[in-house]
């Protein structure tokens, strides 16, 4: 597996559950999903389902979102989020059993947007507690928790890798977990206006994952002008060992054109 197709921003002019088997049509083997579920503790018919959807495709979930609110409405996570967190720790045990069903082992975990009225000194305490809740709840399955800049949430506090790690470090020192991770998505910290490139040389080793798009647009790789594939690359050599997340915005049926032209031209340069 080299990339895995985030099945919540592509293939979304089908209904969720006809992704994965799209995904594996498209010559892919590998999906990840943001919270494919309206609500943090799901019926269990609709977890079932969900389940059985990624079975049936015959592809390996490699990452799922914790519930992360109304992302439509601009919800981006509920980790620091004082009044949600008794939401987000009943979410905890049904990210873990999808992960042990289906073999997943890195669950990302959006921070939250800054809420009105409520100390940064008060989030970031919250969000401490809710990360070691998260690491010990996947820990029990081997997971890891993924934690990653955002951009285009101004309210979003963590914009940088730096933002994210330290986080992380706050989570380490607290707890002494060390499952908890930075997720390197390139295209956001590109857009934040962070180095990268710093970033894939000093962290890159114990990237816990990474997901790419271009820029301008937010587009498949190519139609922009970042340098994915040399980051990707560079990540690879100094370590990362881990699949790349398609995490970007196409139609149907232009999403993955540009996995067969890497292939065609990296065959002509040997």
């Amino acid at each position: 597996m080299t990339y895995t197709v985030n099945c919540s921003i592509l293939l979304t002019e089908l209904p969720l559950l006809e992704r994965p088997a799209a995904a594996r049509a498209a010559g892919f083997d590998a999906v990840e999903f943001w919270w494919p579920f309206g609500e943090a503790v799901p019926a269990d018919r609709e977890v079932d389902a969900f389940i059985a959807a990624i079975r049936d495709a015959g592809v390996q979930l490699t990452g799922l979102n914790f519930f992360a609110g109304d992302m439509p409405a601009g919800d981006r996570g509920l980790v620091s989020w004082p009044a949600r967190s008794r939401e987000f720790r009943e979410n905890l045990p049904v990210v873990a059993a999808i992960g042990q069903a289906l073999g997943c082992r890195s669950f990302n975990a959006l921070y939250g947007n800054r809420v009105d009225g409520v100390a940064a000194e008060v989030h970031e305490g919250v969000a401490v507690e809710n990360l070691v809740a998260a690491a010990d709840a996947v820990g029990a399955i081997g997971g890891t928790v993924l934690l990653e800049p955002v951009s285009g949430a101004p309210c979003y506090p963590l914009r940088t890798a730096a933002d994210a790690l330290g986080v992380i470090d706050a989570v380490r020192d607290a707890s002494g977990a060390r499952n908890v991770k930075l997720l390197a998505d390139f295209y956001h910290l590109a857009v934040n206006g962070d180095d990268v490139t710093a970033v894939i040389e000093a962290h890159a080793a114990d990237f816990g994952h990474i997901q790419i798009a271009d820029d301008p647009g937010r587009g498949a790789p190519g139609t922009g002008a970042l340098p994915l594939d040399v980051w990707i690359d560079r990540s690879h050599e100094l370590g990362y060992t881990g699949v790349i997340g398609l995490e970007y915005k196409a139609p149907i049926e232009t999403a993955f054109g540009w996995v067969g032209a890497a292939h065609a031209a990296d065959a002509g340069a040997r």
